[in-house]
C-alpha cells in the first residue's frame, strides 16, 4: 500500500515549494543559499528539450513535461527501519550511509582509524556546516553539458542531501564506502548530490546502491555526481541503479582527472521506467588513464538513455569507455558517445564502444558514438554493434535440456562477466549477479 503525499505542494515549479526547501536549508552558508537561488531561477527560465535538439535526439520527451506532479520528500526522520536491515549488500565497508526520501535513516558509520586520518564521510548537509569553504571548492565544479540544464538546474535548487567522501593526500582505503538511497513515499522527488575528492596519491572506492521500497509508487530522481582525481590517485566509483520501474530518473555525473589518476567508474542500470544519465569525464593531467563501464538490463517498456563525454586536455593521457545492454520485450535504450581531443592533447589513446544484445524483435537500441580530434598524433577509436544470439549457441543449450529462456540468461551472463568483473569485489558482483537474474525471473 503506497504511503499517501504529505509534501507541502504538488508543483514543483511552485514558489512555496522552494520557499520551504530554502528554510530547510537555513543553516547552509550563505554561499550555498545564493546558488540555490541562482540555480531556481535558471530552471524556471530555462525551456524543456525539444524534439530538434540533438542532444535529446530518439530520447521520449512526453514524460518531462509531466514532472510538476512531484513534489520534494518532507524533511523528516523516516520510519524504515526494514529499509535500514535491507541495506546490507556489502558485509566489508569502511563507511556507511543510509537515505530514505533524502533523509537520514541510521546514524552514519565510519571507520575511527580513518576519521583519525583526515577521512571526511559525512552527509552533505552536515558537510555544509562543517566544512563550507571545502565543499565549495567542489560543488558543481563543472556540468556534464549534454542537454539537462535545466534538470540540472532544478538538482541544485532543490536539493538538501547526499554525501561528501574527502581523502587526504596519500590516504589510501582499502574497503569500499557504501551509500543506500531508497525511495518510498509516493509521489515524491528527490535530490541525492556526492562528492567523491581523493586528493593527491590518495584511493577509494564508493558504492552507491539505489533502491525503490515499493514497485508500486511513483519518484522522480535527479542525482548529481562529482568525482574529483588529485595527482596519483585512485579513485573508484559505482551506481546500482535499481529504482522501481514508475521512476523517472537522471544521473548527471562529471569526473576530474589531474596528472597519474587511475579512475573507473561503473554503472548499472536495472530500474526506473526512463532513465536519463549523462556522464562527462575530463582528463587535465598526463598520464592518466580513466574507465567508464557500463551494463543495462530494460524489460518491459523501460528506456536507458546513455550520453557520454571524453574530454582530453592534456598530452600522453588514456580513456576507455564500454557500456553494453541487453534489450528484451519493448525496451529501448539511446547511447549517444563523443570523444573530444582537444589541440595541445598529442599522444592521447582513447577509445568508446557500445554493444547491444538484442532478445526481441520489439527492442531498439540507438547508438550514437563520434570522434572530434584537434590533435594530429594520436589513436582514437569508436565503435557500436547490435545483434541477436545465435541460433546455433542456442541450439547447444537445448540439446543438453536447458530450455531456452534459461540459455538466453546464461548467454547475458557471459555477454555482461567483462562489466561485472570490473568491480574488484566478489561480494558486489555477486549481488549484481544476482540483481540481473531477478529481472530474468520477473
Amino acid at each position: 500500500m503506497s504511503e499517501s503525499l504529505t509534501a507541502p505542494a504538488d508543483n514543483l515549479a511552485s514558489p512555496e515549494v522552494f520557499r520551504q526547501r530554502q528554510q530547510s536549508m537555513a543553516l547552509a552558508s550563505e554561499w550555498f543559499v545564493e546558488r540555490q537561488q541562482e540555480a531556481w531561477q535558471r530552471y524556471l527560465d530555462t525551456p524543456l528539450p525539444t524534439r530538434t535538439s540533438e542532444k535529446w535526439r530518439f530520447a521520449n520527451l512526453k514524460s518531462l513535461r509531466e514532472l510538476d506532479r512531484f513534489a520534494p520528500a518532507p524533511f523528516a526522520k523516516p520510519d524504515a527501519d526494514d529499509l535500514v536491515a535491507r541495506s546490507n549488500a556489502l558485509s566489508k565497508t569502511a563507511g556507511k550511509l543510509v537515505l530514505v526520501d533524502d533523509n537520514i535513516a541510521a546514524p552514519i558509520e565510519l571507520d575511527p582509524a580513518l576519521a583519525e586520518q583526515g577521512v571526511i564521510f559525512t552527509p552533505l548537509l552536515d558537510a555544509l556546516n562543517r566544512y563550507p569553504e571545502l565543499v565549495q571548492q567542489y560543488f558543481m565544479a563543472q556540468s556534464p553539458e549534454l542537454g539537462s540544464d535545466k534538470f540540472e538546474a532544478l538538482h541544485v535548487a532543490m536539493l538538501r542531501a547526499g554525501v561528501f567522501l574527502y581523502v587526504p593526500k596519500n590516504v589510501e582505503v582499502k574497503e569500499p564506502f557504501a551509500v543506500y538511497h531508497w525511495t518510498k513515499q509516493d509521489g515524491t522527488a528527490i535530490f541525492p548530490h556526492t562528492i567523491v575528492v581523493c586528493e593527491d596519491n590518495a584511493g577509494a572506492t564508493l558504492v552507491e546502491f539505489q533502491n525503490g521500497a515499493a514497485a508500486d509508487t511513483e519518484h522522480l530522481v535527479i542525482a548529481n555526481a562529482h568525482l574529483y582525481a588529485g595527482n596519483g590517485a585512485k579513485p573508484q566509483h559505482r551506481i546500482i541503479q535499481n529504482w522501481n520501474e514508475r521512476t523517472i530518473s537522471f544521473q548527471l555525473n562529471t569526473s576530474n582527472a589531474q596528472r597519474d589518476v587511475e579512475s573507473k567508474q561503473v554503472i548499472v542500470n536495472l530500474g526506473s521506467q526512463q532513465a536519463r544519465q549523462e556522464i562527462h569525464g575530463k582528463i587535465f593531467g598526463s598520464g592518466s588513464n580513466v574507465e567508464l563501464y557500463s551494463l543495462g538490463v530494460p524489460r518491459g517498456t523501460q528506456e536507458f538513455d546513455q550520453r557520454t563525454l571524453q574530454t582530453h586536455i592534456a598530452p600522453n593521457s588514456r580513456s576507455d569507455l564500454l557500456y553494453k545492454n541487453a534489450l528484451s520485450d519493448e525496451t529501448r535504450t539511446i547511447f549517444s558517445g563523443l570523444i573530444i581531443v582537444e589541440e595541445g592533447a598529442q599522444q592521447t589513446d582513447a577509445y568508446q564502444t557500445n554493444n547491444n544484445l538484442m532478445l526481441s524483435d520489439k527492442a531498439e537500441a540507438n547508438s550514437l558514438p563520434g570522434l572530434e580530434i584537434g590533435a594530429n598524433d594520436v589513436k582514437c577509436s569508436h565503435g557500436a554493434t547490435s545483434g541477436r544470439i545465435d541460433d546455433s549457441e542456442i541450439f547447444y543449450f537445448l540439446a543438453r535440456g536447458i530450455p531456452r529462456a534459461k540459455a538466453q540468461e546464461l548467454m547475458v551472463f557471459g555477454f555482461f562477466e567483462e562489466i561485472v568483473e570490473k568491480f574488484r569485489n566478489d561480494e558486489l558482483a555477486e549481488y549484481v549477479r544476482g540483481l540481473v537474474q531477478q529481472k530474468f525471473a520477473q
